[in-house]
Parts: C-alpha cells; sequence; structure tokens
C-alpha cells in the first residue's frame, strides 16, 4: 500500500490551500448573494436561496458524476485510490442533494405556497437522494473489500442516468418549477448580470468545498483501506 500512502500525502499538501480557498470564496459569495446582488424584481428578497439552491443541486449532479468516473477507474484498474474517491463523493453528495432538497423546499413555500409537490423535479431529485443512501447502504452488506468495491462500482456506473433525468425533468413534463435560467437552448441567462456573476461565484465556492471536503474524506478512506488490508 505504499501508493496509497504517497497519494493520502499528496492530499496533505493540498488540502490546507483547498481550506483557505473554500473559505475566502465562500465569504465572498455569501456578501454578493446577501447584500451586493439587487432584490429579484418579481420574488423580491426570497429569490436569494437560489445562491444555495442552484450550487447544491450543481453538486448533486458532480458528485455522482465522479461516483461513476471512479467506479469505471476501480472496474478497469482495481486500485483503490478509485473506490476511496466514490465512497467520499457518494457521501458528499447525500449532503448537497439534501441541501438542495430543503433549500428548494424552503424557495417552493412562498413561490408556490406549499414546501413539497410531487412535481418531475423534486420527485427526480429526492429518487436521486435515496440512490445516494441505497449506493452507500450497499457497501455496508459486504466486509469482504473487493467484492464491496465491486458491487458498489457496478452500481455507480448504473444509476448515474439519474443525473440526465433530474436536469431534464423540466422539459419533458409539465412543471412547476422553472425552466433552466442559466444554460438555455435558447437565448442567454434569463438573469440580471449581477445575479448572474453571483450565481457563478457561489458554485465556484461551493465547488471548492466540495473539492475540500473530498481532499479530507478520501484521505480517510484511504487510511482505512490501509489498516484493512494490513489485518487481512
Amino acid at each position: 500500500m505504499i501508493e496509497t500512502t504517497l497519494e493520502r500525502g499528496v492530499g496533505l499538501r493540498i488540502r490546507p490551500w483547498l481550506g483557505i480557498a473554500a473559505a475566502a470564496s465562500f465569504v465572498v459569495a455569501s456578501f454578493m448573494a446577501l447584500i451586493w446582488a439587487p432584490a429579484d424584481a418579481v420574488q423580491g428578497e426570497v429569490y436569494r436561496i437560489i445562491y444555495v439552491h442552484v450550487p447544491s443541486a450543481w453538486l448533486a449532479y458532480l458528485a455522482f458524476v465522479v461516483v461513476f468516473l471512479a467506479s469505471v477507474g476501480w472496474l478497469w484498474s482495481r486500485r483503490p485510490l478509485f473506490d476511496a474517491i466514490a465512497v467520499a463523493s457518494a457521501e458528499i453528495g447525500v449532503l448537497f442533494t439534501g441541501l438542495a432538497l430543503v433549500a428548494g423546499s424552503i424557495w417552493a413555500k412562498p413561490t408556490w405556497g406549499v414546501w413539497w409537490t410531487w412535481e418531475p423535479r423534486l420527485v427526480t431529485t429526492a429518487v436521486m437522494f435515496v440512490m445516494y443512501v441505497g449506493y452507500l447502504l450497499l457497501r455496508g452488506l459486504s466486509t469482504d473489500f473487493q467484492r464491496r468495491a465491486t458491487r458498489a462500482a457496478i452500481l455507480g456506473v448504473i444509476l448515474v442516468i439519474d443525473v440526465p433525468i433530474v436536469h431534464l425533468s423540466v422539459l419533458w413534463a409539465n412543471s412547476l418549477h422553472q425552466l433552466p435560467t442559466v444554460l438555455r437552448a435558447a437565448g442567454g441567462p434569463a438573469l440580471d448580470s449581477s445575479m448572474l456573476l453571483t450565481l457563478m461565484v457561489s458554485v465556484a465556492a461551493f465547488t471548492l468545498v466540495y473539492a475540500y471536503f473530498m481532499s479530507a474524506r478520501v484521505a480517510i478512506e484511504l487510511v482505512r483501506q490501509e489498516r484493512l488490508w494490513i489485518r487481512t
């Protein structure tokens, strides 16, 4: 497991810088979201939760794609690092998918008049959350490292199909959820330039937080794998 030790050492060197960058960008994003960006002409101040909801939803997508890529990496090479990346991204994905659902519900109450409605985007996102949890539960069903990692990797490859389903659900069916406001099929982003800039900074800040969490969680998983390897 010399390779694992070296990989963990690289993570230790970059993690403090990731933490500083994540914290600094989060402070800037918070200032822009709460103070600098103007209120929405229709929704007023409540729209500001977009700066939490959208970045969280983006990370839900990203985390699942990383699980997919790491799962392919494990099936191809059987390197423990890929399994560590997959489980770390799945756990962080649960966090941000849950945050996206909570933020969406808080936004829905003043906008739609209800905390929850069975509309396509909310339902498919809830399914994504359950998939993440199911993936993690599957990993706990076996104590054999190789078998557990392989089964989880196969599931990780399959479950990524929910990402485009969630994203396109508002286009495929009648939905209360607003249509895409940034990546639109026709025309530019449907946001004021200052709102768009604030949203992009928020997405960048959340992504750096994800990277920091990943660095820390992968390192923990590599230590756990190394101890398991020594015992066996």
